[in-house]
């Protein structure tokens, strides 16, 4: 797989940090001020402004005190304002230089859901569109482009109902896309909904990690934070969305997401490509964990393998379902997950046999 240059690596990082530190300016205005408050004996940023045109205050929701980049932006809030010009041509470059790009609807509608608020509130944009952040991040690019036909969205259950603030209403925010959008019917609950679909069959979907019991799958689960959406609870979900890291989809000017770690992110691909049913799909979700999996165990072997052992750690249905997911990857990604964990396990503390591997790599 081709690697991604020094030079385009550094205009990535500089179009990453400056898509984040846009968002941040245009949620929260220079006529407020921030504050800590301490939930649950942890501490958090709230945003308290002032509309002079309604006279209305408000109290918004930015982050843990904990995020080291949320409380640099706190810190240094009365900066100068981005310059977009200089994100579009940094989007330009990388796209010459052979970075994935979203398709124009799927640019609008993420861009959108991120104005809302989605991602300031702890969503994470998961599934191929997340994928398509992942080169300046790992440092390598696929040999050809992932394209989809949907959205998918997540959101830790306790995160909504903690936060204490939703976004607009989402239906209408997409239909401010595409005046299409439609809720897609719930048989087991007509009252709420998960995903929404346009004239086209273009999908957006909200997503939440299942804990529970199995039975629970199918169940829409009313979320808090989500603008009058439920969402879709699904097994693994809370591994892949735990410790989520700052990425850009390539669009416009760029779009400052929350996406999966890339580790985890693999390690998750090689577990739910075993629950697929459709071999379209599976292959879709083994050729991006091998693609991963090859890019971390050259430039980030350590967290690759760290995901690994935490993975495999979590009980005999998971184990079952790695051990599946590497003897279906192609022989480079086999031989790099190998590696990575063998090579690694003194420092992380472990012996390779007790994760799965041989003592040292074939």
């Amino acid at each position: 797989m081709p690697s991604i240059d020094a030079a385009a690596q550094t205009v990535f990082a500089d179009l990453n940090q400056r898509c984040a530190d846009a968002e941040f300016d245009r949620d929260f205005p220079e006529n407020g001020k921030f504050i800590k408050r301490t939930i649950k004996a942890r501490e958090y940023w709230y945003y308290q402004g002032y509309d002079a045109a309604t006279g209305t205050k408000s109290n918004r929701y930015v982050g843990t005190v904990a995020d080291s980049e949320t409380t640099r932006r706190v810190e240094a809030h009365d900066r100068q304002r981005v310059d977009y010009r200089t994100r579009i041509d940094a989007v330009r470059m990388l796209r010459s230089a052979g970075f994935p790009t979203a398709d124009a609807l799927t640019g609008r509608v993420v861009e959108r859901l991120a104005q809302a608020g989605f991602f300031r509130l702890r969503g994470v944009l998961v599934g191929t569109v997340a994928f398509q952040t992942y080169p300046g991040l790992v440092g390598e690019r696929p040999m050809r482009a992932l394209r989809t036909g949907d959205i998918d969205l997540a959101q830790d259950y306790g995160i909504s109902v903690a936060i204490g603030e939703s976004m607009p209403p989402v239906h209408e925010e997409l239909q401010a896309v595409d005046a299409s959008f439609r809720p897609v019917p719930n048989l087991s609950r007509p009252d709420r909904t998960s995903a929404f679909a346009n004239a086209n069959g273009f999908r957006v979907e909200f997503l939440v990690s299942n804990r529970g019991s199995d039975d629970l799958t199918g169940a829409l689960i009313p979320m808090p934070a989500l603008g009058g959406v439920s969402a879709q609870p699904l097994r693994y979900l809370d591994f892949l969305i735990r410790d989520p890291v700052r990425s850009t989809l390539l669009h416009a000017g760029g779009i400052s997401v929350t996406v999966p770690a890339p580790e985890r992110y693999a390690v998750h691909k090689l577990i739910v490509a075993n629950e697929r049913t459709e071999r379209e799909k599976q292959a879709k979700d083994l050729t991006q964990a091998s693609f991963l999996i090859a890019a971390l165990a050259r430039n980030q072997p350590v967290a690759l393998a760290a995901s690994w052992v935490e993975a495999w750690s979590r009980g005999p249905s998971w184990r079952r379902h790695l051990e599946t997911g590497v003897a279906r990857l192609d022989e480079t990604g086999r031989i790099a997950i190998t590696q990575a964990v063998c090579t690694h396990g003194e420092m992380l503390g472990y012996e390779p046999t007790q994760v799965g591997f041989p003592a040292s790599p074939a």
